[in-house]
């Protein structure tokens, strides 16, 4: 079954099967998966939540379906929410280029589609675990149970895109800020040249016409014959 751009299928099978020493495949395999559904789609706030809450789902499943000895049902989401915070690094890093990219081209923060963005970034980490929340809700009251102890690790320590996220965006935030302090000192500083060069002009205008009146004041009149 596809979803949001994700073999939900093969998910839940790698969870099903996974043994109990294989949890660092399950965090790839996550990644992967992830990483791939959100480079098949506009890389918007929307889109992120729920790329993120169908795999989060395909995995608590797989999880709940797996009878092999040995397995810690919480680590195995554990390793999936840590393939899903690998992946949101990526699209973070994509934000940050396009990011770049914008002030580049000399946009600043009036314009909507920066504001957009920034505000998206500094949103992610709710985001993620908002996802995450909803996805547990969904799976029932014993998957609900399996995830409490994961999702209260992630709101205790948070995560590593958000974080960078966070981080980001006040970069971002500083770096135009800078820019447009900077744009507006430089405007002032040829404001004041230009206000300097007329009033040289002004002086030398008024030098000539002084000049102009002292010689022809002083220019003796034609006798009359």
């Amino acid at each position: 079954m596809l979803k949001s751009g994700i073999d939900q299928d093969a998910l839940i099978q790698m969870f099903a099967t996974a043994s109990a020493g294989a949890t660092d495949q399950l965090r790839k395999g996550v990644t992967q998966a992830t990483l791939g559904a959100l480079q098949g789609r506009e890389l918007s706030l929307k889109n992120i939540r729920s790329v993120l809450k169908t795999v989060a789902q395909a995995a608590a499943t797989g999880a709940a379906q797996n009878k092999l000895p040995g397995v810690d049902v919480e680590d195995m989401l554990d390793k999936a929410v840590t393939g899903m915070d690998e992946a949101l690094l990526k699209a973070v890093d994509a934000n940050r280029v396009a990011l770049q990219q914008f002030v580049n081209q000399g946009a600043d923060l009036r314009e909507k589609h920066l504001k957009k963005a920034l505000t998206d970034l500094e949103a992610m980490e709710d985001s993620f675990i908002g996802a995450l929340k909803k996805a547990a809700e969904a799976a029932g009251t014993q998957a609900s149970a399996q995830w409490a102890p994961v999702l209260e690790k992630l709101q205790a320590g948070g995560t590593l895109s958000g974080a960078k996220a966070a981080t980001t965006a006040e970069q971002f935030v500083n770096q135009m800020q800078t820019a447009m302090r900077d744009s507006r000192a430089a405007s002032l500083k040829a404001a004041q040249t230009l206000a300097e060069s007329y009033a040289a002009l002004v002086s030398g205008v008024l030098i000539g016409m002084s000049d102009a009146l002292t010689q022809g004041g002083a220019a003796k009149p034609k006798s009359k014959k």
